[in-house]
């Protein structure tokens, strides 16, 4: 199973004077940590509600010349077992590259794939390897074919080096 996994950052930034100018330095900034290791992880500007009102806020708290800025970095975790799995690989991933920034997980959501939603299983394709007992009858010609090409390209390659 394959989801799709939402984490909030508290990023602190300084110096800033705007919230739209904390915004930017925070996604820069995050951006930096994260890259390249995790430059499939998407940053957005996270969201704020009031906790009274339900008014909604800027992502960025300034005070002082000092933000707090909300992000949510988005990343796709592959073969787990189950959204619990997936969040803490999302969490622990993001985590070791975003030094004293606090995560929180906002959604886990799985993803149905194609052979998922039909209910076939898989087929192996041409190219997987098959595993065949030693009897006659469980050899595959077509591996030996194959294998009686990749010894015609041999010679080629080791002329083309000689040359």
């Amino acid at each position: 199973m394959d989801c799709r996994v939402v984490v909030e950052a508290a990023v602190p930034v300084y110096d800033v004077a705007t919230a739209d100018e904390a915004v930017r330095i925070a996604i820069s900034k995050t951006g930096a940590m994260l890259n390249p290791d995790l430059n499939y992880v998407e940053i957005n500007m996270g969201s704020r509600a009031c906790p009274h009102c339900e008014e909604s806020l800027e992502p960025a708290f300034i005070a002082a010349d000092e933000g707090l800025v909300a992000l949510e970095l988005e990343m796709t975790v592959f073969n787990v077992e189950r959204d619990q799995h997936a969040a803490r690989i999302a969490r622990k991933e993001i985590g070791q590259r975003l030094d004293n920034i606090p995560l929180e997980v906002l959604e886990v959501e799985v993803i149905e794939s194609d052979d998922e939603e039909s209910g076939e299983e898989e087929e192996p394709d041409d190219n997987e390897t098959t595993e065949l007992d030693d009897s006659p009858e469980g050899r595959d010609t077509e591996s030996e074919e194959m294998a009686d090409e990749d010894d015609d390209v041999l010679p080629e390659f080791e002329e083309l080096i000689d040359e």
